[in-house]
């Protein structure tokens, strides 16, 4: 589904070049979860930024399934972005002037739902995450565990191929948290490619495989079981 090859991204500082990215390359096969992890300014929201089209400031080669991401504008990147991909932001990245409701409405118009199917959708996902209370609500409205909420329910309520979620428990309580992560295990089985970035080497242990980063190169790559070693 995914292939890399020597992405690399800087900025430009008043010293010079600052280096963000350096010469990543991995694959990932359709149906894996996958977690990113290492220290802080390792680079791990960049590259999920990257893998999820938000990102064109970079080099190297991006093949998503079989699209060269490299090679294509800014409005062909997104159109993938939105048929395939729910990302669920560490900053939430909710609309503020769109209720909880049309919020998980508004991946499901980029999909060209209908909108006679849209509200039982809308509905039924409220329901799953025990949020229909919320639904008339704003996100100012809203604590961060349950805008939290709201924004993992919105990526995934248009069940896309692929989701990226960058620290998706990092708000939510131990329970909360747990739930999210057999949620994802439930749509991994069912076929969905989860990335997550998380520090938490218990929610890591959920996926298949886990890439280190460290100060913005490949540290390896080990397995859940590894984790404990």
């Amino acid at each position: 589904m995914i292939k890399l090859h020597n992405i690399e991204k800087f900025y430009e500082t008043g010293a010079g070049k600052s280096s963000v990215l350096r010469q990543i390359s991995f694959n990932i096969k359709e149906g894996e979860f996958v977690t990113i992890m290492g220290p802080s300014a390792a680079g791990k929201t960049t590259l999920l930024n990257i893998l999820g089209m938000l990102d064109s400031a970079w080099s190297g080669e991006y093949y998503f399934i079989d699209h060269p991401i490299h090679e294509l504008r800014p409005k062909e990147r997104m159109a993938l972005n939105k048929r395939y991909i729910g990302f669920v932001f560490q900053n939430f990245n909710l609309l503020d002037s769109l209720t909880v409701y049309e919020n998980l409405d508004a991946p499901l118009s980029y999909r060209n739902v209908k909108s006679s199917e849209r509200s039982s959708i809308v509905c039924d996902t409220l329901d799953r995450f025990h949020i229909v209370a919320k639904k008339n609500l704003y996100p100012s409205q809203l604590a961060g565990g349950q805008q939290q909420l709201v924004a993992i329910a919105r990526a995934v309520i248009a069940n896309p191929k692929l989701i990226l979620a960058d620290e998706p428990t990092g708000n939510l309580h131990s329970r909360q948290g747990e739930e999210i992560m057999q949620l994802f295990k439930r749509l991994n089985k069912e076929g969905t490619t989860i990335i997550q970035v998380t520090h938490s080497e218990k929610y890591a242990s959920y996926g298949h495989r886990i890439i280190k980063l460290s100060d913005g190169w490949l540290d390896g790559e080990i397995t859940p079981d590894e984790l404990s070693d």
